[in-house]
């Protein structure tokens, strides 16, 4: 069964793939999974109450270079769909 990911959330390798309006950010529970998701997620209130989260546990220290969000895949997967809604 594939999951479908919608169009603005992508997975990339390399900083390189991250264009103008957007940012990266590791997610997963063990595994970390990189994503580039749009700026504009940063002014909804679901996604800032992750980053608090995320800041709460891990601080501004990010060892992978981009932020760090423990919750697992699909949970993001399915915040982020939500967002690109609006």
């Amino acid at each position: 069964m594939a999951i479908r990911m919608p169009p603005l959330i992508k997975k990339f390798s390399t900083s390189e793939d991250v264009q103008k309006g957007n940012f990266a950010v590791y997610v997963g529970e063990r595994q970390k999974k990189r994503f580039v998701i749009p700026i504009s997620f940063l002014s909804q209130p679901l996604f800032q109450d992750l980053l608090t989260q995320a800041e709460e546990e891990f601080g501004f220290d990010h060892p992978m270079g981009g932020f760090t969000i423990r919750c697992s895949e699909d949970e993001f997967i399915d915040l982020t769909s939500r967002l690109s809604r609006f």
